[in-house]
């Protein structure tokens, strides 16, 4: 049998336009199995990092979508401290046709490949990895979830439109109005009364890219639509303030957002129950 085509490579890492801060955290993986996996898409194989528990599962799976630079270092390591809460965590290069956007030297060309990645093309890729997860990583398909952070946040809040069968969702900093087009065609505000599964949305006051008045119209918009979706909003958090490699890092919003992302999985059926005391 032929094998499929392996569709680009990931990152090693962190984005070469923004070296690391001594801040960058370095998560174990023992304990673990963690490493590339090749996910199958209907153009081949796509490239994607997965973290799992070595213990039995079935283990509840969570997508985790990148930043705006790709699956660098960060993201892997956000992979294995979700892994060590229980996860199947599984982050896709979405890039991968197109090119590394890690090793983009100018923001420019980095932004080219960014704005060149379908949206259509972002939902079935992630559709696949939740499949993969399910029958390759002993991941339990009944309890999925997603997260990701900002180029990835917007994304979350799209993947909670797009699939019936997400429980949950956790949008850090992700864009929620904008501008359109054919690759783009709908925003976050646009779907608001269609996601199938509650959104947490955890954004920060001082987000020079985010207005907190776009915060407020998307949850006058999630309340008109009856949804369970809430928001928690970090009095003078910048953008990426979970991002532990910029400077942008604030270690209390970061720490508060992951505990409240844990707590909102469980809530909502999408991760374990939280040990008992």
């Amino acid at each position: 049998m032929t094998q499929a085509r392996r569709i680009g490579a990931l990152s090693t890492g962190y984005p070469r336009i923004l070296p690391p801060t001594p801040t960058a955290l370095q998560t174990s993986a023992e304990g673990l199995l963690a490493g590339e996996v090749w996910v199958p898409v209907g153009d081949g194989e796509l490239p994607a990092y997965r973290a799992m528990p070595t213990t039995p599962g079935p283990h509840p799976i969570l997508l985790v979508v990148q930043e705006v630079f790709g699956v660098d270092e960060y993201l892997k390591d956000t992979c294995r401290r979700a892994a060590h809460a229980g996860f199947v965590a599984i982050a896709p290069e979405l890039y991968a046709r197109l090119g590394e956007a890690g090793e983009c030297e100018t923001r420019e060309a980095l932004f080219a490949i960014v704005g060149a990645v379908p949206d259509a093309q972002v939902m079935t890729d992630l559709d696949a990895c939740a499949a993969f997860a399910g029958s390759a990583c002993a991941g339990d398909a009944t309890r999925l979830g997603v997260t990701g952070f900002c180029w990835g946040g917007r994304i979350v809040w799209l993947y909670a439109a797009h699939n019936p069968r997400l429980r949950a969702g956790v949008a850090w900093y992700g864009r929620l109005a904008g501008d359109t087009d054919p690759r783009h065609p709908r925003q976050p505000l646009d779907v608001a009364a269609e996601l199938h599964a509650p959104v947490l949305g955890l954004y920060g006051s001082a987000d020079q890219g985010i207005p907190v008045e776009t915060v407020e119209r998307m949850k006058k918009a999630l309340e008109a639509s009856k949804s369970a979706s809430r928001f928690v909003v970090y009095d003078g958090a910048p953008h990426a303030f979970h991002a532990d490699y910029r400077a942008s890092y604030q270690p209390e919003p970061a720490k508060d957002g992951w505990s409240r992302m844990l707590a909102w999985l469980r809530e909502h059926a999408a991760a374990r129950a939280a040990p008992s005391p």
